[in-house]
């Protein structure tokens, strides 16, 4: 039941972890370059750049999603006592 609770939670925090990923992406990206940083869709550009702007853009926005999803989960605990997934990661 608390995963069905927690669904709202999880949305919002998605569209905060994007925002904050975008403008994190940004300013990192700004330390590299002074051009904006290169997509594919883009046609003049470097490949080097794009695979350097692809990596470092996942690896901000991985990292970002998963802080804001660890926080909203404990954010939800402490609303409701109950924690919305795993305690803890499986052995294998």
């Amino acid at each position: 039941m608390s995963k069905l609770l927690f669904i709202p939670f999880s949305v919002i925090g998605g569209i905060l972890a994007g925002f904050i990923g975008k403008k994190t992406f940004e300013l990192v990206w700004g330390a590299f370059d002074d051009e904006e940083a290169p997509e594919p869709g883009h046609r003049e550009i470097s490949l080097v750049k794009l695979i350097l702007a692809l990596i470092v853009q996942g690896a901000i926005f991985r990292a970002v999603r998963g802080l804001v999803d660890h926080g909203s989960r404990h954010a939800f605990q402490k609303m409701t006592g109950s924690w919305p997934g795993e305690e803890q990661p499986e052995r294998s």
